[in-house]
């Protein structure tokens, strides 16, 4: 038997409640220390969860980031609003502002000039603001609508000088906000096959422009900019509403960085010395890859080359047919052409040599250049149209991955020279044409 207050062994320990009959047995003391304890428990794992989800990589689609098909369709439709209106929406109205007794010749060279400017402009400051490439796409959608229809309000020609200028501005900054956005977004879901599908818009923005210019060419010039305008606003809320979601995503996504960047502020960095790397000092100042001037030079005479047709070949058809409803079917069938040129040759292109490929876009568009001058008739025009349009978006696709594949490291110090090179020669063509007209050299149009 054992004594009074004896224990043959240790008791299991009963939980303790904080109540009257324990109060002076400690019971509130334990208590506190328990929820102290869990506070503390639920604390760490909160954290550990915290540096988990910093360590991941946060480059994977949010699910509040738009599907596939519906980042292509605000790509495509992107670069319909920025390309086909922000841009070459003055081509089929040039014709049409001719016939109202607005501009001539000269006039329509230096309008021309002014929105190639201002895209060479956007496209040497668009680098500034790609950090957050949705807000600046769209920021610049519903301005280009708003310049484009401000247009037809206007009835000077430095009123008109400047609102393309602030557009073709506008036009740059939409394509590059769109392109960093959309090329990004594919590359993460595996999906760079499809990014030539982004690029359809071009075409397509250039045969809405055509068609709406055909289809209301009753009208006047300046009624037709109204209407491009509308139609750039009624694109812009599509876009807005495709894209509703990445927003907020994007937000979460930086977030997330500045979050792992946080965590791995005290942690030993291994800072790289290759002449390659992103962080190097020389990487935006190192100089061009062996052989790459060529291109750079060809590039250039690629955009004096093509800009010439895609600026005065509606009036050079007008020339030759005034009625609108038969000379306004150029621009369309250009734009159909540049649109089917993407869609049609993915796998041709992708099996043959890019050279051969660029060698054989730039003999179909000199020949579309040249072939209005031998011949002045319906069939040259419509032909040259076609040569033309379906050469030069594929040209443009071709010379970037030719830039690539020069500079596969630091490919950007290539591209924004060869950028430069054919907006200068943009510009260059239609000051070209505006010279002529000032000594009389009149073009067969």
């Amino acid at each position: 038997m054992r004594r009074s207050g004896q224990r043959l062994g240790r008791r299991r320990r009963q939980p303790v409640r904080p109540g009257r009959a324990n109060w002076r047995r400690g019971g509130v003391a334990d208590w506190r220390r328990a929820g102290m304890a869990a506070w503390r428990r639920r604390d760490l794992a909160r954290h550990d969860v915290a540096m988990s989800a910093a360590s991941r990589p946060t480059l994977h689609a949010h699910p509040a980031q738009p599907a596939t098909w519906a980042a292509l369709l605000a790509g495509a439709l992107t670069l319909a609003v920025a390309m086909g209106i922000g841009r070459f929406a003055f081509t089929p109205l040039l014709p049409l502002m001719m016939r109202d007794g607005q501009l001539d010749a000269a006039g329509g060279a230096e309008l021309a000039a002014a929105n190639y400017l201002g895209y060479l402009v956007g496209a040497l400051t668009a680098g500034r603001l790609a950090g957050q490439p949705l807000r600046l796409v769209r920021c610049c959608l519903p301005l280009i609508a708003a310049l484009t229809a401000a247009t037809g309000l206007v009835h000077s020609p430095l009123g008109w000088s400047l609102l393309r200028f602030g557009a073709g501005v506008g036009s740059a900054w939409a394509l590059v906000g769109i392109s960093a956005w959309s090329l990004t977004l594919l590359a993460q879901r595996g999906q760079s096959n499809l990014a030539g599908l982004v690029f359809t818009g071009v075409g397509a923005g250039i045969t809405l422009a055509g068609v709406l210019a055909w289809a209301a060419a009753a009208a006047s010039a300046s009624a037709l900019w109204l209407l491009f305008g509308v139609a750039a606003l009624l694109l812009s809320a599509v876009v807005a509403w495709l894209v509703r979601g990445a927003a907020g995503a994007a937000k979460r996504g930086s977030a997330n960085a500045n979050a792992n960047a946080n965590a791995n502020a005290n942690a030993p960095t291994k800072i790289s010395t290759s002449p390659t790397s992103p962080t190097s000092p020389t990487s935006h100042t190192s100089p061009l890859p062996p052989g790459s001037w060529p291109l750079v030079v060809c590039y250039g005479a690629f955009g004096f080359g093509y800009i010439l047709p895609a600026t005065f070949l509606p009036a050079m058809a007008r020339a030759l047919l005034d009625d609108p409803r038969s000379f306004g079917l150029v621009w369309p069938v250009f734009g159909l052409a540049a649109l089917a040129s993407v869609l049609l040759t993915r796998r041709w292109v992708a099996a043959w040599p890019p050279v051969r490929v660029w060698a054989v876009c730039q003999f179909l568009m000199a020949a579309g250049v040249v072939l209005p001058l031998l011949s002045r008739s319906a069939w040259a025009v419509g032909l040259a149209a076609l040569l033309v349009g379906g050469t030069f978006v594929l040209a443009t696709v071709i010379a970037m991955q030719m830039a690539r594949a020069l500079a596969p490291q630091q490919p950007a110090p290539l591209l924004a020279r060869m950028t430069a090179a054919f907006a200068l020669g943009q510009i260059a063509g239609p000051l070209m044409v505006r010279a002529l007209a000032q000594v009389q050299l009149h073009a067969p149009w």
